[in-house]
């Protein structure tokens, strides 16, 4: 911390020495060891009381933190929500205007052109029922009874 030689050292107590006198030495090391003590100690304190208050202000950011995302959890669920009676009401909205069966009535006859590809195909001659492709349907006139032809 200090940059201090051993020469440095050496004269600093060379000089106390001197000045204090050989008889107050030994007390006046023993109270500026003291106070040294006393000195390292608060500043433990106080660096121990800073990391208390940095923890507290850590613990105080993830309170926070913790209600941000519970509010956040919150307005989560409620847009899902009103999602699904959004979707509810437009599913009960589009089964009202629907048109159901029953609206529809009793189902009548097939028209008569819904019948027209089960109509008799008259045939031409044999060579053409031959070319004929298989998905058109062929019939053979039958004669009729009761008319002579």
């Amino acid at each position: 911390m200090f940059d201090i030689g051993f020469t440095e050292l050496l004269v600093c107590l060379v000089v106390a020495l001197v000045v204090i006198g050989p008889e107050q030495l030994p007390a006046t090391v023993r109270t500026v060891g003291l106070w040294i003590g006393r000195l390292k100690r608060s500043l433990r304190d106080t660096r121990q009381e800073i990391e208390r208050q940095i923890g507290a202000d850590d613990i105080r950011r993830q309170l926070h933190n913790e209600e941000v995302m519970q509010n956040l959890e919150e307005a989560r669920l409620r847009i899902e929500k009103t999602m699904r009676e959004a979707e509810e009401a437009a599913n009960l909205n589009a089964a009202q205007q629907a048109p159901s069966a029953k609206d529809y009535g009793p189902p009548d006859e097939l028209p008569n052109h819904a019948h027209e590809a089960e109509a008799v195909v008259p045939a031409t001659s044999s060579s053409t029922t031959a070319n004929q492709p298989a998905t058109q349907p062929t019939t053979t006139a039958q004669p009729q009874s009761g008319t002579g032809h």
